[in-house]
């Protein structure tokens, strides 16, 4: 009898955690909504249904629905929900596309596309995390995003034409790779860093060989450390 009480007990306390989470992810979520950093339907959705608390550290789940980036280690973030929102949000990304992230993280963001896209290919070049967000995403029943182990600036050859890219890091200029993975009428979100400390959050649409860039906010991510070698 006891041990039935206590199952009870334990039952009704995650019950409890879970609607405490679900009460501050809608309150995060309505923030952005009311800050008009979202306002397309579908990306509400996506962002109410995704459980940011399941993508952070165990010692972070108090701050899961804080609009703020948190430590994964190694001078790593996971990225704040606004950014993730005005992203998404800009790449307006429809049920037939084919994503291209760049940088996975703790796989956030790739659970968010998930619910947008056809496919979301995400890109990470730790491998711990990689093969950490790979489980994660599995475990979640995300089936329809891929993760892999990889340089950034590479991209994913084999997976090209991307519909859609977004990169969560910053480099000085768009790597060639990824201008030749987007698909023709394509959009890319990147941030790109530029005197100083300073950095541009800029939409992307490519018009054959050409681009036409919209800058969208000044933001702040880590640096995107190109190849050793690179360009020589």
């Amino acid at each position: 009898m006891a041990g039935a009480c206590l199952t009870a007990a334990l039952a009704g306390a995650m019950a409890m955690a879970q609607d405490d989470f679900a009460a501050q992810r809608e309150a995060m979520v309505d923030a952005l909504v009311a800050d008009e950093i979202i306002t397309e339907q579908r990306v509400i959705d996506a962002m109410r249904a995704v459980p940011r608390h399941e993508f952070v550290p165990q010692g972070q789940i108090d701050a899961a629905y804080d609009d703020a980036a948190l430590p994964i280690g190694d001078g790593r973030m996971i990225i704040a929900p606004s950014y993730v929102g005005l992203m998404t949000e800009a790449l307006a990304v429809q049920p037939t596309h084919r994503v291209l992230e760049v940088g996975t993280g703790m796989g956030y963001g790739a659970a968010v596309l998930s619910r947008l896209a056809r496919h979301v290919y995400s890109v990470e070049p730790d491998e711990a995390l990689a093969g950490a967000a790979r489980q994660r995403l599995q475990a979640l029943e995300y089936t329809n995003v891929t993760v892999r182990q990889g340089d950034g600036y590479t991209g994913w050859a084999e997976q090209a034409p991307f519909d859609r890219i977004i990169v969560n890091a910053a480099p000085e200029e768009i790597p060639q790779a990824l201008i030749d993975q987007l698909a023709d009428g394509g959009l890319m979100v990147i941030p790109l860093a530029e005197e100083g400390w300073a950095q541009k959050l800029y939409l992307v649409q490519k018009y054959g060989d050409a681009l036409e860039r919209t800058e969208l906010a000044d933001v702040i991510f880590a640096p995107m450390t190109a190849p050793a070698g690179d360009g020589e």
